[in-house]
Order: structure tokens, then sequence, then C-alpha cells
């Protein structure tokens, strides 16, 4: 099974995505991902949750997922037991919406108000309101834990169309989230979830990217990366990590290091995740997993730009050969 048979995957899956905005977001991702992924009878397990879009689109019906963020973990509970649905976050986001067109700063004095009354509450509902208003569509916490990042300057932010999509989204995953026990959120650390896991389960590993930002609660250094990798050899469960495995400027050590040993499939991907030149340029993901490959490709990184070079070759051809037969022309004549 080849390049046809990804193309038609692809084509063929709708992915439901969640209302929590975050760079990095698995979403262009997310038909590689669970192509690859194996169907099992067991549970599906994510130590790093994350935006959750991973978890939405796998399909089963009892998970385990964690993340160290409480409130990506708060969220999705309130939205388990009902406590937020899309009529009410239709409310609010219009009601706040409407403040924050009026505001004065061009909008910036109502989102720091925000800012500040979720980073002393820690509102389920301010938590939407900031990833979706903040700059670049970005996460990040400082050391105190507080939100850290600027207003994306867009007064008009919350038109209503973006208020539909947004409640849309919180319904589609309402829809998908099972009553506990069979969906279990937990805000601990990944080492306490993997051991969880059983033969029949499928573990899927997106933890914060060795070398690249981390944040107050996505620090990440290679003791963790060690640490994530001997409990994923040792865990009877199959395993599917997400990491990087080369940009422009450096490979990703760890893959070397640790991650050699299991099998690995590549991707171009495109990040807009910043400011910095580096943050915006192609990178190379690579899916590592402990169990065999046999109906996906295992490398396309690259195949753009052979791609591109291949039919430059060819229009160049073609010109010389359009130039040949006017100089024939010419000469004739």
């Amino acid at each position: 099974m080849g390049e046809n048979h990804n193309k038609n995957f692809k084509k063929q899956m709708k992915v439901v995505v969640p209302p929590i905005k975050s760079q990095g977001i698995k979403t262009k991702l997310v038909p590689w991902i669970m192509e690859l992924a194996p169907k099992g009878k067991g549970k599906w397990i994510e130590p790093f949750l994350g935006t959750g879009v991973v978890a939405f689109n796998s399909g089963y019906k009892k998970t385990i997922l964690n993340d160290t963020n409480p409130h990506i973990i708060n969220f999705y509970k309130a939205v388990q037991q009902g406590i937020i649905n899309p009529a009410l976050m239709k409310r609010y986001l219009e009601k706040e919406g409407e403040v924050l067109r009026n505001a004065d700063e061009n909008g910036y004095v109502h989102y720091r108000n925000i800012k500040e009354r979720f980073n002393k509450d820690y509102s389920s509902y301010d938590f939407i309101f900031l990833s979706r208003a903040g700059f670049n569509g970005m996460m990040r916490f400082n050391k105190k834990g507080n939100w850290n990042i600027p207003f994306c300057k867009k007064p008009d932010r919350f038109a209503q169309a973006y208020v539909t999509k947004i409640t849309n989204q919180l319904d589609a995953v309402s829809q998908i989230i099972k009553p506990a026990p069979d969906w279990k959120f937990y805000n601990t650390s990944f080492s306490n979830i993997i051991p969880l896991a059983t033969k029949d389960d499928i573990i899927y590993c997106d933890p914060p990217y060795y070398g690249r930002y981390v944040d107050y609660y996505n620090g990440w250094r290679e003791k963790d990366e060690e640490l994530l990798f001997h409990l994923l050899s040792e865990t009877k469960a199959k395993f599917i990590l997400s990491t990087w495995h080369h940009n422009d400027y450096r490979d990703n050590e760890m893959i070397k290091k640790y991650w050699n040993k299991f099998n690995i499939i590549t991707k171009d991907h495109f990040y807009h995740s910043g400011g910095k030149v580096e943050n915006r340029k192609t990178i190379v993901e690579a899916l590592v997993c402990n169990f065999e490959i046999t109906h996906i490709n295992k490398h396309n990184h690259g195949e753009k730009i052979k791609q591109k070079t291949e039919q430059l070759a060819l229009e160049l051809a073609e010109k010389q050969v359009k130039y040949a037969k006017k100089r024939k022309t010419a000469t004739i004549a």
C-alpha cells in the first residue's frame, strides 16, 4: 500500500478541530498519524494531550488523557461534565467580543483585563478567549504560571462567524468526549501515565520538542527525553511518538541518541510559530513507533523540493526545444 493509499486515506478523513488553539497543533498531521496508528481493542492513551486534536480523531471509546497544563484538563473536564457547552460559550464570546471591539487602545485594554482575571480566577471561558485572541495562536505561561502572550491586535477578533466556528468546534468535541470512567482526564507527570498502559492499548506521545521553545508547563530537558525513552522501551503497549527529525539548521540529536532503535517515518511540515526565522521554516516531522510499518510511505521529506526541481527541468527542456525550433525556422527562411 503506497502513495495512492496514503492520498486516499487523507481525502477520506475529516479532521475534528478542537476549540483550544495553540502553536504546533497537529491538525494537518492527524491523517498521517491515524494512518500509522494500529486499531487496538484497548484504550487510547495520551500522556501529553495538548489541544486534544489527535485524541478527538482517534475513534477510541475509552481513553486516558493527561497534560501538565491544568487549564487544558480543567476545560475538557468541564466540557465532559456539561458545565461548559456550546450555548454558554456562544453567549460568553459574543459578550466579551463586543467589549473587546469597543475597548480603548484598539481592544488591548479589555484583553489585559481578561488576562488579569484569568491569572487570578483561572476561568476556562477566559482560557478559550485568551487562546483565541493571543498573538499568533501561541500559548505560553511565565515562571509564575500566568498567561504570558500579548494581544493579537484584532479588536474584531470575535466576529459572529468566528464565534460560530468556535462553538461548532466545541459542539463536535463535546459529542466525542465520553463520560467518566470511559474517558479519564489527568493532570500529572507523563511518568505516571505510561505505566498504566496494557498490551491492548495504544500510547500516542507528543511531548515538548527537545531543543525547541518551552514554557512553565512544558519544560523539557534531556533527562525527560531519556525517561520517556526508557518508559516507552519497557511498555507492553504499542506506541507512537511525535518528534522533529531535522530542519534547515540542525538535526534532532535525540533521534540518533535514543529513537533510532525503533521504526521511524518522516514528513515535511511547515510551522508558522512566531517571530524567529528558524521557527518559520519547514521542519521534518518524525513518527517513532515500536511496531512494523508495512502500509505507509516511510519518508517523504524533500519530495516537494524534488518535484519542483523536476518540474523546472521539464520546463527548461521545453523552452530549449521551442528555441531550437525557432532557430531552425529562422535559418530556413
